[in-house]
């Protein structure tokens, strides 16, 4: 039988894990197993710059912080995971999909963003949309074609009463 010191150690991982998950724009689970120290800090200091950070933890007490939140996915917790807790929503997701394309040991297991479990193929989804800067770039590109057209169309006019003087 687990001592009593024991036993209050483990609760509080699990309810520390349980505190980050519900601090966490987006939480990805992810095998890490075979990478190398300067690689993982890599990723660290990629993830710093969008207030991330991963963590490992035992299965079973990062299992149990998932089931006290009543997040199902009992199914991913075999093997060596670490868990990103994301400070934003799509900028650490970016972060590890571009990373695990780079790694072939490096896989995306399931992740968890707005209170349900994402898929992988909703986890590619949220990688491929542009970052805030980009959507602004292309919506302000928008706007300036509308500007141009009206520009030219003010010009066009102009030309046509001058010409009629």
């Amino acid at each position: 039988m687990a001592s009593e010191k024991s036993l209050n150690l483990k609760k509080e991982v699990v309810s520390e894990i349980t505190d980050k998950i519900k601090n966490s724009a987006s939480v990805i689970v992810f095998t890490y197993q075979g990478l190398t120290v300067s690689e993982i800090g890599e990723l660290r200091t990629e993830l710093k710059k969008s207030n991330s950070e991963i963590k490992v933890y035992k299965n079973t007490l990062a299992k149990r912080a998932f089931q006290d939140l009543k997040i199902e996915n009992e199914e991913f917790w075999e093997g060596p995971n670490a868990i990103l807790f994301g400070g934003d929503l799509l900028e650490p997701i970016k972060v590890i999909s571009k990373f695990s394309k780079d790694r072939e040991n490096v896989q995306i297991r399931t992740g968890y963003a707005d209170g349900k479990i994402l898929t992988i193929d909703e986890i590619k989804a949220y990688a491929s949309i542009p970052s805030r800067e980009g959507l602004l770039t292309m919506f302000a590109g928008g706007l300036m074609q509308y500007a141009k057209y009206f520009a030219i169309g003010v010009d066009l006019y102009a030309k046509k009463i001058e010409e009629n003087k």
